[in-house]
């Protein structure tokens, strides 16, 4: 098994038709989905992101990070939540994306997340990640 992240992006088009789709369909929509993930034993996680309007950006272009408020950049450049996955295959991960509710005109990307094992395990830092990782219950 591998976690892949579902990440979900918009459009304006795709943002404003979303925006006007009743709070409590999209709910519908979106639950029954994540039932069948559920179901499945494939979902690790998924969230949607607030507003870009109420985020910021930390720039480190420059040798000091400049911080900026949003809204900012292009919509096509934000994205508007995900879904980790742990299933067999990036081919099972495209699968599930081709089901996900997507308003026309939006995107999912699909990105593995390697995991710890993947790392050199005589690393301290990777030690000291590993043991939290024990201590909080994710390994």
């Amino acid at each position: 098994m591998a976690k892949y992240m579902l990440i979900m992006r918009n459009t304006d088009e795709s943002l404003a038709k979303m925006m006007g789709t009743p709070f409590e369909q999209m709910l519908e929509t979106v639950g029954r989905f994540n039932e069948e993930l559920i179901k499945a034993g494939v979902l690790v996680a998924a969230e949607g992101l607030d507003d870009p309007g109420q985020g910021v950006v930390v720039d480190y272009s420059s040798e000091t990070p400049v911080v900026t408020d949003g809204p900012y950049g292009e919509t096509k450049e934000l994205f508007g939540g995900f879904y980790l996955l742990d299933v067999a295959s990036k081919e099972e991960a495209v699968e599930w994306a081709r089901r996900m509710p997507a308003i026309p005109g939006s995107r999912c990307e699909i990105r593995r997340v390697p995991g710890i094992d993947e790392f050199p395990q005589d690393n301290e830092w990777i030690v000291k990640e590993r043991a939290w990782r024990e201590r909080t219950g994710q390994l």
